[in-house]
């Protein structure tokens, strides 16, 4: 059970160019802000179109794919786990975010390339 304990798996589209940063460390870190979208019937059978939004991370080997692959409304799919931690604004408030940490990331819209394959990282 313990493997199922904290885990995401989404399948959105990216809403804005992914950004890069590399740490001290030499280690790659992207940031990937995406959406997804829900679409029910209310109680009243009217169409709902309900957005979610999630910003996922990325490091390394991973990151630096996401830097070469991953552009502004393409549709991707992410598998990682839920990841929170604090941090201070620049008013000195103590704000809380919780984020998706990627183990995998596959780009389920083609390449820029006329070839249909699928790019799983």
């Amino acid at each position: 059970m313990g493997s199922i304990t904290n885990k995401v798996q989404l399948i959105g589209k990216v809403a804005i160019e992914p950004t890069i940063h590399t740490t001290k460390k030499s280690i790659k870190l992207a940031r990937i802000l995406m959406f997804t979208v829900e679409i029910y019937k209310n109680k009243n059978e009217k169409k709902v179109d309900e957005t979610e939004w999630h910003t996922v991370v990325a490091w390394g080997k991973i990151a630096e794919v996401v830097e070469n692959y991953v552009k502004k409304g393409k549709q991707i799919a992410v598998s990682g786990k839920l990841k929170s931690r604090s941090l201070r604004d620049k008013d000195g408030i103590k704000r809380y975010v919780t984020e998706v940490e990627a183990n995998e990331i596959v780009l389920i819209s083609p390449r820029e390339s006329n070839s249909n394959a699928y790019k799983s990282i």
